[in-house]
């Protein structure tokens, strides 16, 4: 490599991206999903938790942040990191009634009526901010205009799969 070789970072959003590739030596190039959370999100209904990226149990999900999500928890921590925009995350430590019975449930699930427990809090994230879920916390999503957040969690019932749709071809 020279030392005259420069490299700019270009940080997309989801009004400005651009899909990526993969130069695939030796293998089916639809073994790859290569997309980007931008794309995902830009085609995604509002709050619908779809999976570009796993590894056994453990998924990446990219969100469409937009307006007020209904109360989600989970049985196990979860990640939120904001790609673009500006999303805030309101906690509530629910009563043991509400949480999610078995400790073993991978994923996020939705939290049946309004969640019932201390306030813990809210935070608000921009690009680049992330935010931990408590387990058996509930959480929702607000956002004034469509943003985009990553989501680190494991597979679950609310994860939705389209790899059809966001792996490469060609």
């Amino acid at each position: 490599m020279s030392a005259d070789t420069a490299y700019t970072t270009v940080f997309g959003s989801l009004d400005r991206y651009e899909k990526g590739g993969v130069q695939v030596i030796d293998d089916r190039v639809t073994n790859y999903a290569f997309s980007n959370c931008f794309e995902i999100a830009s085609k995604a209904a509002p709050y619908e938790r779809v999976v570009f990226g796993q590894n056994q149990i453990y998924v990446l999900e990219t969100v469409r942040a937009e307006g007020v999500s209904p109360w989600f928890t989970c049985a196990h921590d979860e990640f939120a990191l904001c790609m673009d925009g500006e999303v805030e995350v309101h906690l509530v430590k629910l009563e043991a009634e509400q949480t999610v019975p078995d400790a073993e449930h991978n994923g996020a699930v939705l939290v049946k009526g309004e969640p019932r427990g201390a306030k813990m809090g809210w935070m608000r994230l921009r690009r680049g901010h992330q935010a931990l879920l408590p387990k058996n916390a509930a959480y929702q999503f607000r956002a004034a205009r469509p943003s985009v957040l990553v989501l680190q969690t494991c597979k679950g019932d609310l994860s939705v799969e389209r790899w059809a749709e966001i792996c490469q071809t060609a």
